[in-house]
């Protein structure tokens, strides 16, 4: 059977007292982790100052009080002195004679995980042998001569083999100087965890890829450095990697909200595990938002032969149906075909909020005052709701001007207070929560005062068609919300509180900076009509306007008026010149230049505009237009 580790620890200390030399082992705070019996008994040290976490600053002390360094001046000084050399860590080679007339030897080296050890030798017999050689030299024999000279041309061959080691040395230095500053400039943390599990190699980035985590983990196990939540991640897949399995996972970081991929190597050498971990959120997003615009496609591609052949369907049958109405059938037949005509038309409703959900949609964030935002929800949702529901909107740090999709959040958010109302009944309270969540997320939770979900609604309830009310629902709510949620890069979170039914759905966090103050723009358009509509545009969000149907008329409105703070123009224009050569043409420094077009994408005029300004395509709304201002090209 192994020893344990107490009797593997009993071992090493009784080696160590066997040893003639003294032999300490301070660690990188200047605290004594280990010496042996021969450290005590060669400098007569009391018990205090041999206990493993005594300071070295007090043995240094100690030791000079006693005159054990001969005059040193001030005790204070040369104590500190002696520290601030020790906390180099450089490895060094001293001789001293002590006080007392003895000669030792003092060699130190530094440990990679910070510290160092130092082996004190008592070299007293070969100091008097030299002397007494030196004295007698004139009666040594030719033969001790040649030896000497012998020596002394090792010795020069040895000197030459240390210069080529401190070279060596310090090319390696050099290079691992290198490495450390590219791992620590790389936007993941690379470690290493030794066979006993202890981190033996950080890179710093740690608290960067997982927040909350430490920054110093050197001869931390790993199992301390981590959450219970990510360790229950992370624990079973070091497991594996220890056993020989390299391993590559993904999975959400329980502070932070943010997705880390981790890859684990084993190390075949040492026994231990190379770590590689990066915060891969903007990419989980973004894989995410595309799969959903892959599903619609194929739920598109599904569904819109059944839904064209079943709306011809409907079609025949509200035709029948009116027919029958017209032939003056009894009483109880006509309530019949009322029945079918309202069934037809509901189905034809439903077709309808299919198309929604499995047609084309593009997700297009643009800058939104969230407070604005949020006041236009709060009038439509009270709009909606019965006088017995009340109706709160916390926002919890959730300020400023965000990216977002505001009309399919507003969408996903109504649809979440009508499903919250509904749970409700008659009375109740609807509560809508905004916050940041760790920097990563923008959440939106719609609470209620409902009897919450079942366990068959938390495991089905974002399926297409399932719903808990019966004839009354179509179940494709909560999917809606769902795939614009998916289609945004978002999650969707359900459950239930001790009062309720919650609905979060979790955006990426994406602040849009300050809006644009208003100022005097230059509009540059040939068609008086579309000239007022977008001055109408511009001076609904504050703008002053300054209006040119050509490039030469605004080169002139530019060189006469330097207040000018943005520049909107058409790319074809009346005369040779298009919007284009406005790029050219001098202006502010701080006034963006935006073009706008009805051309496809792959006209040449079109693809030379977008290589010099941002290209907004006709039609657009106010919001894009003032996303364009924000982000337009400077000079």
């Amino acid at each position: 059977m192994s020893p344990n580790h107490a009797d593997r620890d009993a071992m090493t200390m009784a080696g160590l007292n066997l040893i003639q030399q003294a032999l300490t082992i301070y660690d990188r705070d200047l605290r004594l982790a280990v010496c042996n019996r021969r450290f005590q008994e060669m400098f007569a040290l009391p018990d205090d100052l041999v206990t493993p976490g005594a300071d070295f600053a007090d043995t240094i002390r100690y030791l000079a009080r006693r005159g054990d360094y001969g005059d040193v001046g001030c005790v204070e000084t040369f104590v500190a002195e002696r520290v601030e050399t020790a906390r180099a860590f450089e490895p060094h080679y001293m001789e001293r004679t002590r006080a007392n007339g003895r000669t030792i030897s003092v060699e130190g080296s530094p440990l990679p995980q910070g510290g160092w050890v130092t082996v004190y030798t008592d070299i007293t017999p070969s100091k008097r042998q030299e002397a007494l050689l030196r004295a007698r030299s004139e009666e040594l024999s030719d033969q001790i001569l040649a030896y000497s000279e012998d020596l002394a041309t090792a010795n020069r061959e040895l000197q030459a083999t240390i210069t080529a080691l401190e070279e060596a040395k310090r090319q390696i230095t050099e290079a691992e100087a290198r490495t450390r500053l590219t791992t620590e400039m790389m936007p993941a943390h690379i470690a290493h965890v030794g066979p006993d599990r202890r981190y033996t190699y950080s890179n710093r980035r740690l608290t960067s890829v997982m927040p909350g985590t430490p920054s110093d983990i050197i001869g931390t196990d790993a199992a301390q450095v981590f959450d219970p939540g990510t360790w229950v991640e992370i624990g079973p897949q070091l497991d594996r990697a220890y056993a020989g399995e390299p391993s590559v996972f993904e999975f959400t970081h329980p502070p932070s909200s943010r997705r880390v991929r981790v890859a684990l190597t084993p190390d075949p050498i040492s026994g231990g595990v190379y770590i590689l971990s990066m915060d891969i959120t903007r990419e989980s997003q973004a894989r995410a938002a595309l799969q959903q615009t892959r599903r619609r496609e194929m739920a598109a591609q599904l569904t819109s032969g059944l839904a064209h052949d079943f709306s011809n369907l409907l079609t025949i049958i509200l035709g029948m149906q009116s027919r029958l109405a017209r032939m003056g059938l009894p009483g109880e037949a006509r309530e019949l075909i009322d029945a079918t005509l309202a069934a037809a038309r509901r189905g034809g409703g439903l077709l309808g909020r299919i198309a929604d959900m499995t047609g084309p949609r593009e997700h297009e964030p643009v800058p939104t005052d969230l407070a604005a935002f949020l006041a236009d929800l709060d009038t439509l949702a009270r709009s909606a709701l019965t006088s017995g529901i009340t109706f709160t909107i916390d926002r919890l740090g959730a300020d400023g001007r965000y990216l977002l999709d505001a009309g399919m959040l507003q969408d996903s958010l109504l649809n979440l207070v009508l499903n919250a109302r509904d749970a409700c009944g008659s009375r109740g309270r609807v509560t809508l929560t905004v916050r940041p969540v760790q920097e990563t997320w923008l959440e939106f939770s719609v609470t209620d005062t409902g009897p919450g979900f079942s366990a068959q609604a938390l495991e089905h309830a974002l399926d297409p068609f399932f719903t808990t009310k019966g004839g009354e629902g179509s179940g494709l709510g909560l999917s809606m919300v769902y795939d614009m949620t998916k289609l945004a890069g978002g999650r969707i979170i359900l459950g239930n509180t001790g009062s309720g039914g919650r609905v979060a759905l979790r955006l990426p966090l994406r602040p849009a900076g300050d809006a644009r103050p208003p100022g005097l723009v230059l509009l540059v358009e040939d068609s008086p009509d579309l000239r007022s509509a977008l001055r109408d545009m511009l001076r609904g969000a504050g703008h002053s306007v300054i209006e040119a149907a050509s490039v030469p008329e605004a080169a002139a409105i530019l060189a006469d008026l330097p207040g000018i703070t943005a520049i909107l123009s058409d790319i074809v224009l009346e005369g040779s010149a298009t919007g284009i050569d406005l790029a050219a043409l001098p202006r502010p420094g701080d006034c963006p230049l935006v073009l706008m077009t009805s051309l496809p994408p792959d006209d040449p005029l079109h693809r030379a505009a977008a290589g010099v300004a941002p290209v907004l395509r006709k039609p657009f709304t106010a919001a894009q237009l003032d996303a364009a201002l924000s982000a337009g090209d400077r000079p």
